[in-house]
């Protein structure tokens, strides 16, 4: 069976930082793009970052440039997003998902094709 389990949310004030975490378990995803998206109350979920199966490519959306940083340890089938100088508009649940291919940008794909964690909550205070 196979999981992805994200961690590392919580409540920061503006400004802030935090470190989320995603471990995936049942199979393998060296082969496969990994990434974060995010959804917030009323809003349908959206792609924040992505990194290819080597880690050579990674994309952000234009809101979190500069700010987030998406790495992957693909011994330990893990994807991280560091992410700084956070603001209140970036509250939201952020998912986890291991894609089915090696990278693509077409991110609204990957709703039907990848592998999805259960999501962890960010709060971010004014």
């Amino acid at each position: 069976q196979v999981q992805l389990v994200e961690s590392g949310g919580g409540l920061v004030q503006a400004g802030g930082s935090l470190r989320l975490s995603c471990v995936a378990s049942g199979r393998t995803f060296s082969n496969s793009a990994m990434g974060w998206f995010r959804q917030a109350p009323g809003q349908e979920r959206e792609f924040v970052a992505g990194i290819s199966w080597r880690g050579g490519i990674t994309d952000y959306a234009d809101s979190v440039k500069g700010r987030f940083t998406v790495s992957r340890d693909r011994a330990k089938n893990t994807v991280f997003l560091q992410m700084n100088s956070l603001n209140t508009e970036d509250t939201a649940v952020y998912y986890c998902a291991a894609d089915a291919l090696p990278f693509r940008y077409d991110y609204a794909k990957w709703e039907t094709t990848a592998y999805w964690g259960q999501g962890t909550q960010v709060t971010v205070s004014s």
